[in-house]
């Protein structure tokens, strides 16, 4: 048994090229904590000169509309996308895992006059910082900028290591997991003024067995990832409602 799991480990640390036996796992999500990290938030209480000068004011003016774009780690690639650009991050805008039930609920939010996603065309191939999403926003005419990212883990039994290689065939008795984590930040597309944050997982569990094709691995990432990002849309309405009692004119 020690034997086999050395061998099982073994073959999970390298992925082997051209071989039907193993799927390589998509790159991960993209830190969304180093675009967060100087984007300016609300200061409750203090000298108004102050405030001011340290330009933390929301600048958006509602109804808005939002420029939305989903984030991965540079050198992202999975069986159906694949990031755009270099540096920092990568974009995404095949929407694979989206739904057009979801994205419609992001439109119908209150104060929002519409949803549109980010072109590879308005961005440059470097990217580096929020800058350059908001500058492509900007191009859009969206006053708020809706950046999300999805972090994806492959599993088996107790091992706490994400793994980079899914074997093949596994025995029927350890159990597989895929674990997906959606995150979101809203910007002003002005001046990098956050409004607020949203997070949600999904988890799936099943018998490693049913892995037997890199298409049936694949499938359970989709599904894993779709159920996170429906749920994430969940916490955004949530954190929208926020905004608009805070931020829209005449909010109470």
């Amino acid at each position: 048994m020690v034997h086999r799991t050395r061998i099982l480990l073994a073959l999970l640390s390298f992925v082997t090229a051209g071989c039907g036996s193993h799927y390589a796992t998509p790159g991960r999500g993209a830190n969304l904590q180093e675009l967060a990290a100087d984007a300016p938030r609300a200061v409750e209480q203090g000298d108004p000169s102050i405030v001011a000068a340290m330009g933390t004011q929301p600048l958006a003016k509602f109804p808005t509309g939002i420029a939305a774009v989903r984030i991965q780690a540079s050198g992202y690639k999975s069986e159906t996308a694949e990031g755009f650009g270099t540096g920092r991050y990568s974009i995404v805008t095949t929407r694979d895992i989206e739904g057009p039930a979801d994205m419609g609920r992001l439109a119908k939010l209150p104060m929002v006059s519409g949803v549109g996603p980010i072109n590879r065309l308005l961005l440059p191939t470097h990217l580096e910082s929020d800058r350059e999403l908001r500058e492509a926003a900007a191009r859009m005419h969206a006053d708020v900028l809706l950046v999300y990212t999805l972090d994806t883990t492959f599993l088996v039994e107790d091992k706490v290591a994400p793994l980079t290689v899914v074997t093949l065939g596994l025995s029927p008795n350890q159990q597989a997991k895929v674990v997906c984590t959606a995150s979101a930040l809203l910007m002003d597309t002005r001046n990098g003024y956050l409004y607020g944050v949203a997070e949600a997982t999904d988890r799936q569990d099943q018998l490693a067995s049913a892995w037997t094709s890199g298409a049936a691995v694949d499938q359970a990432r989709r599904r894993t990832e779709g159920k996170a990002f429906a749920k994430l849309v969940g916490e955004l309405e949530k954190t929208w409602a926020g905004v608009v009692q805070t931020y829209a004119p005449g909010a109470g």
